[in-house]
């Protein structure tokens, strides 16, 4: 019987878990982050195991409540992975980028891959064939950059993000709609080009929260998985005891 793990994933815009089980995602929950509610999905959901990926300063006592309830995983600076990376970095590679990377190698072993994560940032992140993670590119995320339009400027508004706009804006809005989310997947779209004039084949997975927004804008072909960091979390979890 395939053993029920439940993966969290602490990122700067939303916390949330899932319950996997042989490596499918059956449910998902996003979290307020008290320890009330932890305990609950502990009781709820009975795990075999557990697994944390935080890219925040989350409350210890999540940490501790998770450590009394079966087998727990923290990925960490003393976290082994099958990967590689260049010397001296592997502390600074952030916790859903290892379970990116991860989600990758066991898709598709032994290929090239980039990883593209859409959060509060985009990250671009290489897995070449010989499992050695190259690196990769951070730039602002779509929310970021909505806010920093109202953040930098006296007078555009904050406009929160919508899939319906068109390319020729007609209001405020819809102008600051179709140069932030256009001009990221134009970004997005020319950097894989660039990859493509280095590396003759691999495959493009992208993934997070914001995936629905670009998708109908690229022009590449791309494998999109919402629930890619969760399958890395989740094949961490079962290499590591």
């Amino acid at each position: 019987m395939a053993k029920k793990t439940l993966c969290f994933d602490f990122g700067n815009s939303r916390l949330k878990c899932a319950l996997m089980n042989g490596g499918e995602v059956k449910e998902e929950r996003f979290l307020n982050g008290t320890p009330e509610q932890l305990k609950a999905l502990l009781q709820e959901f009975k795990p075999d195991r557990t697994i944390l990926s935080s890219v925040i300063d989350h409350d210890p006592a999540l940490e501790d409540i998770l450590a009394t309830y079966g087998h727990f995983l923290k990925i960490g600076p003393d976290t082994a992975f099958p990967i590689s990376v260049p010397s001296g970095q592997a502390k600074t590679v952030g916790a859903d980028r290892w379970a990116m990377l991860m989600a990758a190698r066991d898709q598709f072993p032994g290929q090239h891959n980039l990883i593209i994560g859409l959060g509060s940032c985009i990250t671009f992140n290489f897995l070449d064939k010989f499992d050695k993670f190259l690196g990769g590119s951070i730039s602002p995320g779509l929310r970021m950059r909505l806010r920093s339009l109202n953040d930098y400027t006296a007078g555009l508004p904050l406009v929160q993000p919508d899939w319906n706009f068109p390319l020729i804006g007609y209001d405020t809005r819809t102008n600051i709609l179709s140069g932030v989310i256009l001009g990221m997947s134009a970004e997005i779209d020319g950097i894989i080009d660039l990859y493509k004039a280095k590396y003759s084949k691999f495959n493009i997975m992208i993934t997070g929260g914001d995936i629905a927004f670009f998708t109908p804008h690229l022009k590449n072909t791309i494998l999109p998985d919402p629930y890619l960091i969760y399958k890395g979390l989740y094949r961490i979890s079962q290499d590591n005891g």
